[in-house]
């Protein structure tokens, strides 16, 4: 993402500029319909407490996390501010698991959805990388359009991915602990408590000491999707 970047905005601050709006737009497409689909399940489910403090809606200002967000548009992952539920209303035995996975669900289908006219041919694609960040929206209207899609297409891939990883406070911790059998949940209880500390310790190493280790288990993962969505 743009951390690796900075060399552009140095040699190039126009088209570092093109590739930053770009990113953004983004950002904010695919962190708003992950936050507002958490709200829509749960409401859905019984539980107005995302309702009555205005996260159900699709207004990007409301589900942003100064944090989360930051590490998106830097490093490629991160997360919204967090939907409060209230899981005692929700209906139900798997309402938290449906909740939790409702967010990279629709970031994923969201990704598919846009990828439609890249599969069918009637957009181009090339990848939403740096090396093609000079030619990002210099393009004609066509052109603009495929920039658009492969770069909210990357978005929703990867905070789909990266929040399907079973560590607090991630949506995949969640999904994992309204699945396991009941003779494990209190020990996989106690693992949600240092799982934060574990996610923090590897977003660290991965950045401080070069270890690699997010985008080596997302970065396939991310790789086959893309694929899938769009043919190439």
């Amino acid at each position: 993402m743009l951390l690796g970047s900075y060399q552009l905005l140095l040699n190039d601050p126009a088209t570092f500029l093109r590739l930053t709006v770009l990113a953004l737009f983004a950002l904010l497409t695919a962190v708003t319909i992950h936050e507002f689909s958490h709200s829509l399940i749960a409401s859905s489910l019984g539980d107005n407490t995302s309702r009555r403090l205005g996260r159900l809606t699709l207004n990007p200002l409301k589900h942003l996390d100064p944090s989360g967000t930051l590490m998106l548009l830097v490093v490629g992952f991160g997360w919204g501010k967090p939907v409060p539920v209230n899981h005692h209303h929700l209906r139900g035995p798997l309402g938290m698991t449906l909740v939790a996975a409702a967010g990279p669900l629709s970031n994923l289908a969201l990704a598919f959805l846009v990828a439609i006219p890249i599969k069918l041919g009637l957009l181009g694609w090339s990848g939403p990388t740096l090396g093609r960040a000079t030619y990002v929206l210099t393009g004609g209207f066509r052109e603009a359009l495929s920039d658009i899609a492969g770069m909210v297409i990357l978005f929703n891939l990867l905070l789909a991915v990266f929040n399907l990883i079973p560590l607090a406070p991630l949506d995949g911790s969640k999904v994992v602990g309204g699945l396991i059998p009941q003779s494990m949940a209190a020990g996989y209880a106690k693992f949600e408590r240092y799982s934060p500390l574990i996610l923090l310790g590897i977003i660290l190493g991965d950045y401080l000491l070069g270890w690699g280790l997010l985008w080596r288990t997302i970065g396939p993962i991310v790789g086959f999707l893309t694929s899938a969505a769009t043919g190439y």
